[in-house]
């Protein structure tokens, strides 16, 4: 009788290496800085140097072009045009300018305003940290998607409206890190002799709490770039984001999702500059988390 074969779609000798490789990935940061540079903050910080064409200028004679690699394409346009004839791998390049810009200035605000209001919450406690624990439970609440088309709607598709919105959801997140940071930090001994010394309320807060906090608040903020880059770009797919016009990742995925069969480069290359970035973000965290947790570090 004939042998019954089993089938695989991997073979066996070959999962060690690949649970191995992503070991190695996870345990050394090197690869996913190098990726962050040469995907985010190179093109980002050099736009106007690296990029080979304007990004906002098409050439209807020459829209939809092909990559080099394929009939038709050409050394000009290196990833193609899209259906208005711009070069996708200038508004690549500069799409990472604008990710990088709304997330620094969303984490920064929303951190700040978070940090502090995590402060004031766990240390005092009480009625003051009822209300801003209510206001954090109803930021979290917040449909994104709903409260992004409302914004929209009454003052326009803009950059300010999306920062708007990223704001909104993200200091929430960081006030209720801080706040429970800080509840296990103020019955600490050092503390005790803070207020014995005659420290003020803020001195304490901020010159013995806060130093305490910022390892964690490092981690959260490098998880929420990732995170910021993915939600703008999904709320620009929706076009409750930036203006069209703009070179933003999700806006260009949008506008070559009715050309995915016949001009698939138009959504593929900005899309898997969204996926390395949030991808090498959240293995950079967890790196970062392990290392900066003294209980983690030797697991």
């Amino acid at each position: 009788m004939p042998q019954l074969t089993s089938t695989r779609t991997l073979p066996w000798y070959a999962i060690p290496w690949v649970v191995n490789g992503w070991r190695q990935v996870k345990r050394y940061p090197l690869v996913s800085v190098a990726i962050l540079v040469f995907v985010l903050i190179i093109p980002a910080i050099f736009a106007p140097v690296v990029a080979p064409h304007d990004p906002y200028f098409g050439n209807l004679s020459h829209r939809l072009t092909p990559p080099v690699w394929q009939d038709g394409g050409t050394m000009n346009h290196i990833l193609g045009t899209d259906k208005l004839g711009r070069d996708m791998l200038s508004r690549i390049i500069y799409g990472a300018r604008v990710s990088l810009t709304v997330s620094l200035i969303a984490i920064f605000v929303g951190g700040i305003i978070g940090t502090v209001l995590g402060l004031i919450s766990g240390y005092f406690g009480g009625k003051i940290d009822a209300v801003i624990m209510r206001l954090v439970d109803i930021s979290l609440s917040l449909p994104t998607i709903l409260l992004a088309l409302v914004l929209v709607a009454a003052v326009g598709p803009s950059f300010g409206t999306v920062i708007t919105v990223l704001i909104v959801l993200l200091w929430a997140r960081y006030a209720r890190l801080t706040r429970g940071e800080t509840l296990a930090m103020k019955e600490r001994d050092f503390i005790a002799r803070a207020r014995v010394a005659g420290a003020s309320n803020t001195r304490i807060m901020f010159k013995y709490i806060f130093p305490n906090v910022v390892n964690s608040l490092i981690v959260l903020a490098t998880l929420q770039v990732g995170y910021v880059i993915l939600l703008e770009s999904a709320l620009s797919f929706l076009g409750a984001g930036l203006p069209r016009a703009e070179p933003a990742w999700g806006v260009m995925v949008a506008d070559g999702r009715e050309l995915i069969v016949t001009a698939w480069w138009v959504s593929m290359f900005p899309g898997l500059a969204i996926m390395l970035t949030v991808l090498s973000l959240n293995l950079l965290g967890d790196w970062l988390r392990d290392h900066l947790d003294p209980k983690l570090r030797n697991l």
